[in-house]
């Protein structure tokens, strides 16, 4: 794990995101989209699986815009019309990431996606793809959504607003936003590591064999 904070600025360039490892502090500024299940769903099941028309073909349009080189937040935001137009952000922390894991590696591969903000770590289809496609995993901090929300210093656009607030993609301006590497191109993730530690040291303090924190294919190689 190094000192240094690496600043990076989304969209971002596919040799910086090969150079960082799994550990490294990262503050990230740009604009970043929210999305969580409905909005994966939707991108997986309507914009990637089958040739979008209409409205959906407008909004994959965008999204390979503001995607490429880009991030994806794992984010149900919290916000607020402003009586000028737009909207403020109130809290904007991350949600749980694994609930993605279906579609992640899709979304990376289909959008060439650089960065996957969110917490708790993924599992071994996006850690896959992250290596293939030169992208990481960058855990935020949860239970401090206001705190996070100071780093949104714009909401740019809001896509699929029919999704309700916290489901519907925001396109946010992110400033110095603290995240930490801890899934890399090389393969390697911190979640999957501290899991497997904890189940040996279970394993020492009972003096026993003990039953799989892990899926059978989450297990690490």
């Amino acid at each position: 794990m190094t000192a240094d904070i690496h600043e990076l600025n989304v969209p971002m360039d596919e040799a910086a995101v090969r150079r960082l490892r799994a550990g490294d502090a990262v503050r990230l500024s740009g604009t970043v989209l929210t999305a969580r299940d409905a909005a994966h769903t939707y991108i997986v099941n309507d914009l990637l699986k089958r040739e979008p028309v209409g409205a959906d073909r407008a909004v994959r349009d965008r999204l390979a815009g503001l995607l490429a080189g880009g991030c994806i937040y794992h984010c149900g935001p919290v916000m607020r019309p402003r009586p000028e137009g737009g909207w403020e952000c109130l809290a904007g922390g991350p949600t749980t990431s694994i609930r993605e894991e279906p579609y992640a590696a899709e979304v990376i591969r289909g959008f060439g996606l650089r960065g996957v903000i969110g917490k708790g770590g993924m599992g071994p289809r996006t850690l896959a793809a992250l290596r293939e496609c030169g992208a990481v995993y960058f855990h935020a901090v949860g239970g401090a959504a206001v705190v996070a929300a100071a780093a949104v210093v714009r909401v740019v656009d809001v896509i699929r607003p029919d999704f309700g607030m916290p489901e519907a993609m925001w396109v946010l301006e992110l400033k110095d936003f603290p995240v930490l590497v801890t899934m890399d191109t090389y393969g390697r993730s911190l979640h999957a590591e501290i899991l497997q530690a904890a189940e040996q040291r279970l394993a020492e303090i009972l003096g026993m064999p003990v039953p799989s924190l892990f899926r059978p294919d989450d297990r690490p190689a």
